[in-house]
């Protein structure tokens, strides 16, 4: 019986070592790719100047609350402007958010595609590697606009 599973053990181990060795294991410095990603910077550029002008728009409304001559009359152009403003934000934020996910799934799609072409069975952030593993960022950001 004990010689029965020392031998299941030591199977179990040898083919513990042989699935680990055939693992290829690749590493990704993602917020590097992030930072050099054509969209992402496009859109960093177009949120803020969306953000201005939703500041220049608050202005105006602000000046156009002030205007008013009877405390009803600004009070009812405020909570106006203050539901106009929400609803502009929300859009705002909304629109933002879904084209970044569009661009997070990009960087994803690319990623897995670069280390499956180059025969990588697992990409690991490389934040969270201490030592191992082949770096394809590099190979990521050529491909990623």
């Amino acid at each position: 019986m004990k010689k029965i599973l020392s031998l299941i053990l030591t199977s179990l181990v040898v083919g513990t070592g042989i699935a680990m060795a055939e693992q290829k294991i690749a590493v990704v410095d993602v917020p590097a790719i992030v930072a050099k990603s054509a969209q992402v910077q496009a859109l960093k550029k177009e949120q803020q100047t969306k953000i201005q002008n939703l500041e220049k728009w608050l202005k105006t409304a602000q000046a156009d609350v002030e205007k008013q001559k009877t405390p009803e009359g600004k009070e009812k152009l405020l909570r106006q402007y203050n539901a106009e403003f929400a609803k502009k934000k929300e859009a705002l934020a909304s629109d933002y958010q879904t084209r970044l996910r569009a661009i997070d799934k990009n960087i994803t799609d690319t990623i897995s595609a670069t280390a499956k072409a180059k025969g990588y069975n697992m990409v690991i952030s490389k934040g969270v590697v201490l030592y191992g593993g082949v770096d394809i960022t590099a190979d990521v950001q050529k491909v990623v606009k």
